[in-house]
Order: C-alpha cells, then sequence, then structure tokens
C-alpha cells in the first residue's frame, strides 16, 4: 500500500541502534479508578530516565482497560503521548502501542493509536486459539496498512502460542514490520525468530528486541550468525521492551549504554555472566515465576510503590494481588543487588515528576 505509515528516518536508526522501552504500568488509586496524577507521573519517569520510548496499552497496563465496564484504552494512550508531547524532547523516542483481538479490534486499536500520535503497535497473537498461522499473518497485513508493526512472540505460559520457524519467516516479509520483540522465554524459539529474519531479505528493515525477561543481559550480549543467500549474516537484540524495565529504568538505561560499548569491544568479560544472572533473579523477584507469573503486575506495582510512584499495588482485576512470599523476595533482591536499583534517581525527582 503506497500511503503506508512509515517510521521517521531518526525513530527508525534509533530503534536499529537499541533502545530502552519500558512497558508501561496503570496507576490505579484505593478504589481501582485511573490516578490520572500518578499515571502522567509514570510517563515523566521514564522520559526522564533517558528510555528511547514507552509501551503503552500493553500487558503490564493491564488488558482489562479494553473491557467496557473501564473504558480506558484510548484515555490511557492520550495521557502518555501528551507527556512525551509536553516533554519537548530533542532525542528520538518512539511511543509503541500495544494492539490486541480479532483483526477488526486490532485494525480499529491500531487506528485509534496512530490517530493519538503513536508511532508503531506492538502486535500481540494472544487470544487466538483456533487461528491458522495463515490466518494470523492475513491479521497481521491488514494492522500494518494501518501504522508499523512490532511482532510479539509470547510466552506459552502467560497466554501466548508457539509459531512455526515458516511463520516468522513469512512474518519478516510483511512490508510494515519494523521489529520483533521476542518473549517466548525458551532458546530454540528465540533463535527460531531470529534465523527467520536473517532468512528474509528485510532482514535489514527489522530491529530484534528482548523480551526475554529471563535472559535480558544474554539476549542483548549474542551475536547470531546463520547462513542465508550463501553466505553468513549476522544480527543482534539490539534493544529491549520490557515489562522488568518498568521499575528501576534510569538504571536499565545505563545498563544498555554499558552493554553497548561492551558489544564494541568484540570480546565479552566473563563478569557479564554474572550481571546476566543478577538481572534474571531480581526479575524472578518482581515477576513471580515461582507462582506461574500470577504476580508480574502487583510485583511492578509493588516496586514503583516503594519508590512513591504508585499509591498502592491495585490492579483492575482484584484476584491480581502479590503472591505470597513476594514482598520478601523483592526485599532480598533490592538487600544483595542494591546497584540495580534507581531509588535515590527516583528520590530527587519524584516531587517533580507528581505536580
Amino acid at each position: 500500500m503506497s500511503g503506508r505509515r512509515e517510521l521517521t528516518p531518526e525513530l527508525k536508526r534509533a530503534l536499529h541502534e537499541g533502545l530502552v522501552i519500558p512497558a508501561h504500568p496503570l496507576a490505579l488509586n484505593e478504589n481501582r479508578q485511573l490516578d490520572e496524577r500518578r499515571q502522567r507521573a509514570l510517563s515523566r519517569y521514564y522520559i526522564a530516565s533517558g528510555a528511547g520510548g514507552i509501551a503503552v496499552g500493553v500487558h503490564s497496563t493491564q488488558f482489562e482497560i479494553r473491557e467496557p465496564q473501564h473504558n480506558l484504552f484510548e484515555k490511557v494512550l492520550r495521557l502518555a503521548s501528551e507527556e512525551v508531547a509536553r516533554a519537548g524532547l530533542q532525542r528520538p523516542f518512539i511511543r509503541v502501542a500495544g494492539i490486541c483481538g480479532p483483526t477488526e479490534q486490532a485494525v480499529a486499536e491500531a487506528e485509534t493509536s496512530a490517530s493519538l500520535g503513536y508511532d508503531a503497535g506492538l502486535l500481540s497473537m494472544g487470544g487466538l486459539q483456533g487461528w491458522t498461522e495463515a490466518d494470523i499473518l492475513k491479521r497481521t497485513e491488514k494492522v500494518a496498512d494501518v501504522m508499523p508493526i512490532i511482532g510479539f512472540y509470547l510466552q506459552p505460559s502467560v497466554g501466548g502460542r508457539t509459531f512455526s520457524f515458516d511463520f516468522w519467516r513469512a512474518f519478516a516479509d510483511i512490508p510494515g514490520v519494523v521489529a520483533i520483540k521476542m518473549a517466548p522465554f525458551n532458546r530454540y524459539q528465540t533463535i527460531d525468530v531470529v534465523r527467520a529474519v536473517i532468512s528474509s531479505e528485510r532482514r535489514d528493515e527489522i530491529a530484534l528486541y528482548t523480551g526475554n525477561d529471563d535472559n535480558i543481559v544474554n539476549d542483548l550480549l549474542t551475536v547470531y550468525k546463520f547462513q542465508a543467500d550463501g553466505r553468513v549474516v549476522e544480527k543482534r537484540i539490539v534493544g529491549g521492551l520490557l515489562g522488568h524495565w518498568a521499575v528501576w529504568t534510569h538504571k536499565a538505561v545505563e545498563l544498555l549504554e554499558e552493554i553497548k560499548r561492551v558489544r564494541e569491544q568484540g570480546s565479552i568479560p566473563a563478569e557479564w555472566l554474572t550481571r546476566n544472572v543478577e538481572v534474571t533473579n531480581s526479575n524472578a523477584a518482581f515477576f513471580d515465576p515461582a507462582h506461574g507469573f500470577a504476580g508480574c503486575i502487583p510485583g511492578i506495582h509493588e516496586v514503583l510503590r516503594r519508590q512513591g510512584l504508585l499509591e498502592g499495588t491495585w490492579c483492575l482485576n482484584p484476584h491480581d494481588q502479590l503472591s505470597e512470599g513476594q514482598k520478601e523476595e523483592i526485599d532480598r533482591v533490592y538487600r544483595e543487588y542494591p546497584h540495580l536499583n534507581d531509588d535515590d534517581f527516583v528520590r530527587r525527582n519524584l516531587a517533580e515528576w507528581l505536580i
């Protein structure tokens, strides 16, 4: 389609260089209603932290925002977009909107997002049980006609499904796909996506992002090499679009910049293997894999509550609560990895963000 929206050259360049893109949470008050003041404060926190974008309307924002009784999808996207515009940034900053549902819903959400100034849509494949891979590819093409698309490989344990190599190979060929977030929490499936993208003629048009919260640092340090067109082609996972990076974001930005410098050296110091374990262990406290990720959203909220950014851990679904022992696990990673938190940064700036 000749009228397809595209990323600006500046945004495209930044996306391929690698960005920290936090998955934006939802701020609620004790009545489980939107706390607009704190919702805006979260956006200001991510912008001030040096993040390269935000993803809104995604899992961390709670899918329930789309339900008629809440009707918050458009509002939370608008609030975040307003804060980005108000910041007057002199650097690239990508606004990513979460897109989900059957084709008609996904296209409508993409149209709403584009009208609110969003640059790309993170297209969820969840909730499409019974759809064939061909059906999902057709849906992707229709949404990509509305706005640039970031594909999303979600782990089956939280509502995703396993896709074939051939699916991702065809997915990469779709004009309008600008990136793929890989979050299967599975090395085999992550490699499938990288190999499929390398096999596509559009390989240089697609940026790879990690959503593997269990392997963030290693994903960002690894060079993938596969045969394509009779030669060896290299590709990296350049950045992350992560719920994990919705907390301690200022330190996440520092981490990615460190990793970029290390990648240029050509050899990876062994200490980075330990750093990967530290980040993954912290994520285990936040995301609650011990209880099937039941406490992942409240876990993010708990860290932000301790920092003063949120008032509580409330979710739209009252059943979404911290799991037994999860607070104690968060206490533990705070003690063991004090160099990973950005509490001092938040403390210095909180009053300004909460105006």
